[in-house]
This record gives C-alpha cells, structure tokens and sequence, in this order.
C-alpha cells in the first residue's frame, strides 16, 4: 500500500531524529515492568528527574508489590514526599499494588486492557509500560509527544486519546515507541514548551508550527551547549 505524504513526511521526522539522538532512551530508570509502574505513576506532576531522585532509594526499601501494599502510609508518603502529590500517589500505588497481587498474582500484566484495570494507569501509562517494559510498540502521549504533535501538525486535537489515534494512523508500527523516546528527547532539548530552538532544529524544514521564531543566529556564531551544537551541524548539513 503506498504511503500517504503526511506518512513519508514523519518517515523523514523518524530518520532525522534517530540520526540527532542515536542513544535516546526512557528517562526513567527501572529494572522490571514493576518499577517502571511504580516510577510513572510517581511522574505525574514531577520531573522524571526527581523521580529516578526518589525510585533510587524507594526501590532498594520496597521491592515487590506485597512491600508496598505491607508498608505504613506515612512512610510510603515520607519517601516519595519529593514527587510531589505524595498522600494521593501514597494511596495510588497501595491501591495498585493490592489489585496486581489480587488478580494478576503479584505480576504487571503485558496487555493493555489488563492494565487499564489497575488504579493510577491511564492510556499514557500502559502505553509507556508495553512499548518499554514489554517490547509492543506503543504511542504513549505524554507532554512532549503532544506537544510536539500538534507544532508538527500530526494532530489537531487537545485530548490524549485522539493524539494517540492520529499518530497510530501515520507512525509505523515498529517505530512508535522510538517515536515517543525521540519527541520525548527533541522536546527536552530543542523543541522547549516556552522559547523553541527553531534555529538549532534538524526538522524544522518539515514543521509549519505558525509561531516558530525567525532564525536570529549569525552564519558563523555557535551555540554554547555542545548538544545543541551537534544538532546545529546537522541542520546545517541538510540546508
């Protein structure tokens, strides 16, 4: 079946990138599917940053979905107090924890309606959780795919569910968890929710996001950030 445009056009945005962050990956840290359940229900409204802060040590305390459930709140709530919204996520992941011992015997399960079923998992969540843990390509929309998304012109919706629908009708199916790790990396270093670095961006050719910043860079000045410089010789090898 040939490809539409728009489905050629994000081949290109999918080689560009790999080519810009060969060794992009999750940013959080985990060694099982269980923590990185633990660790994206502790990321909402916290950087992935604090929370692999946090998971470094929690992990080594509590280690199994009976250590969570057995623990007193108020010391789940102490050690995880720095991700912020700790009584909420304190009693989330008691109450998850609770329902993979109850029904799936202790284990994270590997299918998406399974895991829609388990307190604090949405949509982005499970996503994340079979593209990561489990190796089954998966669109996860956190806010960078979205933002991203929609400053590329892949989708036209605000809602999660319907990003994740548009960009399932033009990602391949091999490359949708490397999709989100890629947007996930070029939104953190260039594509920025406040002042993009269109000028440093190797797929700036590609995107018609209206508000995007008049290049401001003399030909021969470089940015000081060396990784913004290598994206910067990339661009500039594709003009």
């Amino acid at each position: 079946m040939a490809r539409s445009a728009e489905q050629q056009r994000v081949l290109e945005i999918l080689r560009r990138l790999k080519r810009a962050y060969p060794d992009a990956q999750l940013a959080l840290h985990y060694r099982s599917p269980f923590e990185l359940l633990v660790a994206l229900i502790l990321a909402a409204q916290c950087t992935d940053e604090k929370v692999n802060q946090v998971t470094a040590e929690l992990f080594q305390r509590y280690r199994t979905p009976e250590d969570f459930v057995r623990a007193r709140r108020e010391d789940l709530e102490r050690a995880i107090y720095a991700t912020g919204f700790y009584r909420q996520k304190a009693k989330t992941l008691q109450a998850c924890c609770a329902a993979l011992i109850e029904r799936y015997q202790g284990q994270v399960p590997d299918r998406l309606e399974d895991l829609l079923t388990l307190p604090g998992v949405g949509r982005k969540t499970a996503n994340i959780l079979l593209g990561n843990a489990f190796g089954k390509p998966a669109i996860g929309v956190d806010t960078h795919v979205l933002r991203l998304a929609q400053r590329l012109g892949l989708t036209h919706q605000n809602n999660p569910d319907k990003v994740e629908e548009d960009l399932n009708q033009l990602v391949p199916v091999k490359d949708r968890t490397r999709f989100c790790i890629l947007m996930q990396a070029h939104g953190r270093a260039v594509c920025l929710a406040r002042k993009p670095k269109c000028d440093q961006c190797v797929i700036a050719d590609l995107c018609p996001y209206p508000d995007k910043p008049k290049a401001s860079a003399a030909p021969n000045s470089l940015p000081k950030n060396k990784k913004s410089l290598n994206l910067l010789r990339l661009t500039t090898r594709r003009k």
